[in-house]
């Protein structure tokens, strides 16, 4: 319980020091300028390559800013992405968003087994996946884009979630759907969301 309330109050800092960025429009250019730190790990137009990390192409805006604030904040732990965060300021994090929301995303992978895409699928419904994520599981505002991202990622985050390793936005709803899951259910729908054309 003390555990939740601390992540809660650190995301609540968190989203209060990125509601403090002043406001000033955003600059892809120069987050694409920026961005060439994080191609090394996130791919060449932000589709990862790489196991277990992420693609940031087409995630939204506002979801990529957060994440930026809670790992430069502390609050979200990653040895690599720890000394990133330490160099970059409100403009780059507002500037790396506009580009990475800005690029096509990932598609997915050709389904090599669409039985466990439709289990994954059921799961999904069963979960309410689509009630944050968006019907297409593209995000929204500060919610990820699911779709198209790497399998063994979203099984990750999700394993995140569920053992309480992994906070900011939305993390008492996702640890709250992630708690619940059995692997089978968690190997399922990583699988039909990351096959997501």
């Amino acid at each position: 319980m003390r555990r939740q309330f601390i992540s809660h109050a650190i995301s609540a800092v968190a989203l209060l020091t990125l509601g403090a960025l002043p406001a000033s429009a955003a600059d892809a250019a120069a987050g694409k300028a920026r961005a060439e730190v994080c191609a090394g790990c996130h791919g060449e137009n932000g589709i990862s390559q790489t196991e277990n990390i992420p693609s940031l192409a087409g995630q939204p805006d506002q979801f990529l800013q957060w994440q930026l604030v809670f790992f430069r904040a502390g609050s979200r732990k990653n040895e690599q992405m720890q000394p990133i965060v330490e160099e970059i300021n409100n403009e780059d994090i507002r500037n790396l968003g506009a580009y990475f929301s800005s690029l096509i995303p990932p598609k997915g992978l050709e389904d090599k087994d669409p039985d466990l895409s439709k289990k994954g699928a059921q799961v999904a419904v069963g979960r309410r996946c689509a009630s944050c994520h968006t019907e297409n599981f593209a995000g929204t505002k500060a919610v990820a884009r699911l779709a198209g991202q790497r399998e063994e990622y979203l099984v990750k985050a999700l394993h995140d979630y569920k053992a309480g390793q992994r906070v900011g936005g939305g993390v008492a709803a996702m640890a709250d759907v992630a708690y619940g899951m059995s692997e089978e259910e968690i190997t399922a729908v990583a699988h039909y969301l990351a096959h997501l054309q």
